[in-house]
């Protein structure tokens, strides 16, 4: 089985969900269950934020012009259903299902046409980032995976590649350590560091680092948050594995 993870990075006005978040930077999407056959496709998602970020979110899902995972340009056509399964002040889970037509495109279904049946998916939003997570049998055809991605998402969105590998190998360094970051999260952690953006006080703030690496703040920001929640969760994992060492001695 292989790994592939991959962002889009969307351009104001292009998708409702992905505006929504970005007027809410702490607010968050992410897939319960994402399902899709040749002619459907249906998902649970469940957003965390403020209330106000979750009105914002539950109007964009619920309005009709949008239609989960779509990425036709304009209006497809295609039959829509939301509905909201569970609302509290900081949560909200939302079921969506549509029936595409000629004109609708999706991630999932570029993936069935290219990587085969089985592939399972998830997702994760945040601002106007929307990261996908796919596990495929390793057989179909990547390059094209992404050439009619790119086709569909068109002036819309632009991609960022952040890993694949096969999923029972953990990519080593040359030091030997794991490496879950992509080039661009790495590229974002060294300049954070050599320009003083973890010094106590910092000598810069997201801001001028983003202007030194030529690229958006939200960008960056995105791309700090990933590395740095990647290298939390490998320390916490290192220091259980650590115990239990000791534990068994």
């Amino acid at each position: 089985m292989r790994e592939l993870v991959f962002a889009l990075e969307y351009e104001p006005g292009c998708n409702e969900v992905a505006d929504a978040l970005a007027d809410h930077p702490n607010a968050r999407v992410r897939s319960l269950s994402l399902h899709a056959t040749a002619e459907r496709l249906w998902r649970v998602d469940h957003a965390t934020g403020t209330p106000e970020a979750l009105d914002a979110i539950e109007d964009a899902f619920l309005d009709g012009d949008y239609y989960a995972d779509c990425l036709a340009t304009e209006n497809c056509g295609a039959t829509q259903t939301t509905r909201v399964l569970d609302r509290a002040d900081n949560r909200l889970v939302l079921y969506s299902d549509w029936e595409r037509t000629p004109t609708c495109a999706s991630v999932p279904h570029i993936a069935r046409d290219h990587l085969g049946d089985g592939v399972l998916f998830e997702t994760r939003h945040e601002g106007r980032h929307y990261t996908w997570r796919l596990i495929h049998s390793g057989d179909g055809d990547v390059a094209a995976f992404f050439d009619a991605l790119e086709t569909a998402v068109g002036d819309c969105a632009q991609m960022e590649m952040l890993r694949t590998a096969d999923t029972t190998t953990v990519t080593r360094e040359n030091d030997g350590t794991p490496s879950g970051l992509s080039p661009t999260q790495e590229a974002a952690l060294q300049a954070a560091v050599e320009h003083g953006y973890y010094e106590s006080p910092r000598e810069t703030d997201v801001g001028g680092l983003a202007g030194h690496l030529d690229v958006p703040r939200s960008t960056l920001t995105y791309r700090l948050r990933r590395a740095e929640e990647y290298l939390a969760k490998q320390y916490v994992a290192g220091e259980r594995v650590a115990e239990e060492r000791l534990t068994s001695h």
